[in-house]
């Protein structure tokens, strides 16, 4: 056997892997979504926007190298982020991978493992996710729309949520999170990823639990308007072709909750029978019914319109008076 054949075969290094949590007022959530990153990443940056509940400090004990976010300025979750991105930038020797984290998130055993198996059997992945699940979907119809939200198929995606692990070296030459959005920073990060020529990757396994601990309707209501809010800027800002990003779910909002009781207004004034034009509703809710088995969820879906026409409507309403919203926040 020649030197050449039994020489023994070459080492090649694990991926360095950190983590960027970012929360605020998390309590003990915190504590149990840092405990679920110690082993499984490198470091943990925790950046901290103005927690009263003394977060920063339990995080510094839990071994997490804690970043207070200047509340001076603007606050935004993407804001947040970039701001433990700029650490790990820094670092040296600089990781590989960054596993970004929600406060209110609790990584899955083996997520890390799976992931990392999906970018070596994905080279041009640069984002790859999987199933964020609620903690407590039972707890109220609107934690368990929360649950379904994100059950999406595995596949090539074109975002990803909030938690995802990414490779660092791309996000940090796509800049990072656009600051100024107040929402939907994530898919916005993705779309420019993608335009670079990277992949995203929704995988079928185990990510995270999140506990949404919405009980209340007016959370739901304000996570609803949030999302409308978001449905607009991002297709005013990216809503041309190729992408079309968030076109669609802009128009089907504004159509639901605002176009069509307009519809039925002004039909109803002129004609009894024009009211029925509201009898769309109904049918959309017993149609969703019909395929989720879930009537509660089919209702506050088609309710849900409403809110989101109107986070849409105060989107271009702050625009056309040159203002920018400030967060709408639901916990």
């Amino acid at each position: 056997m020649s030197a050449l054949s039994s020489s023994p075969p070459p080492v090649v290094d694990a991926p360095v892997v950190d983590a960027v949590v970012i929360g605020r007022n998390e309590g003990l959530r915190l504590l149990a979504c840092l405990a679920s990153l110690q082993g499984r990443v490198r470091r943990v940056v925790y950046v901290d926007s103005g927690s009263t509940d003394g977060s920063a400090a339990a995080a510094q004990a839990a071994g997490a190298e804690v970043v207070a976010l200047d509340m001076r300025r603007p606050f935004t979750a993407a804001r947040a982020r970039n701001a433990g991105l700029a650490v790990l930038e820094a670092a040296r020797p600089r990781a590989d991978y960054v596993q970004v984290l929600d406060g209110d998130c609790e990584m899955r055993p083996g997520w890390i493992a799976a992931a990392l198996a999906a970018f070596a059997a994905h080279p041009g992945a640069v984002v790859v996710c999987g199933r964020r699940r609620e903690r407590q979907p039972e707890a109220s119809v609107w934690n368990r729309l929360c649950d379904r939200e994100w059950d999406t198929p595995p596949g090539e995606a074109r975002a990803c949520g909030g938690d995802a692990l990414m490779r660092l070296g791309p996000v940090l030459d796509a800049g990072g999170y656009r600051e100024d959005l107040i929402a939907g920073e994530e898919p916005e990060l993705c779309l420019r990823l993608r335009r670079a020529g990277g992949q995203i990757w929704r995988i079928d396994a185990e990510m995270t639990l999140h506990d949404a601990a919405m009980t209340r309707f007016s959370q739901w209501w304000r996570r609803s308007r949030r999302a409308g809010h978001a449905f607009a800027e991002g297709a005013a800002l990216h809503g041309g072709a190729p992408e079309r990003h968030w076109r669609a779910e802009t128009w089907r909002a504004l159509l639901w909750g605002l176009g069509l009781p307009l519809a039925a207004v002004v039909l109803g004034l002129i004609h009894p029978l024009g009211w029925l034009v509201l009898a769309a509703w109904p049918l959309q809710v017993l149609r969703l019914t019909i395929r989720w088995r879930d009537p509660q969820a089919a209702f506050f879906t088609v309710l849900g319109k409403i809110p989101e026409a109107l986070g849409a409507l105060g989107y271009w309403r702050d625009r056309l008076r040159g203002r920018r919203r400030g967060l709408i926040e639901y916990k």
